[in-house]
């Protein structure tokens, strides 16, 4: 069931609302910095996206093909959220850090499914073959 969430940065500088449905689906992948930040995204496409405050509080950081722009807030360096325009995945989006949500509660986190994306290798369609650190 899609639902309103609202979330934030460590230091609340940043803060933004989105409409997700959990039971869709949610994912984590090995590249080489979602396995550094631990980044557990849901998609959520431009129209279901606020941002409601902390646009001058961002910075960008981007890599490899410079396609996805990863957001950070510059005070407390918390990564809300990350964002590209990418057709095959339905056109403007936001790809929503899960742990950023103030909302959610632990149990929606729980029953939330994960697929898992083997990023470091650019196979994106297929799980890595160790899943249990991300």
């Amino acid at each position: 069931m899609q639902k309103t969430y609202h979330g934030s940065c460590h230091c609340g500088a940043v803060r933004f609302a989105c409409e997700i449905d959990l039971a869709k689906g949610t994912s984590k992948c090995n590249c080489s910095a979602c396995g550094k930040y631990r980044f557990w995204k849901a998609i959520v496409l431009a129209p279901s996206f606020r941002l409601e405050q902390g646009q001058e509080a961002l910075a960008d950081y981007q890599f490899g093909s410079h396609t996805i722009h990863h957001r950070f807030c510059k005070h407390c360096g918390a990564k809300p959220f990350g964002h590209a325009n990418v057709q095959e995945l339905g056109g403007e989006f936001y790809a929503v850090n899960l742990a950023c949500l103030d909302d959610v509660t632990a149990e929606e986190l729980a029953a939330a499914p994960v697929q898992f994306e083997d990023g470091r290798h650019d196979h994106w369609d297929r799980a890595p073959a160790v899943t249990s650190h991300l």
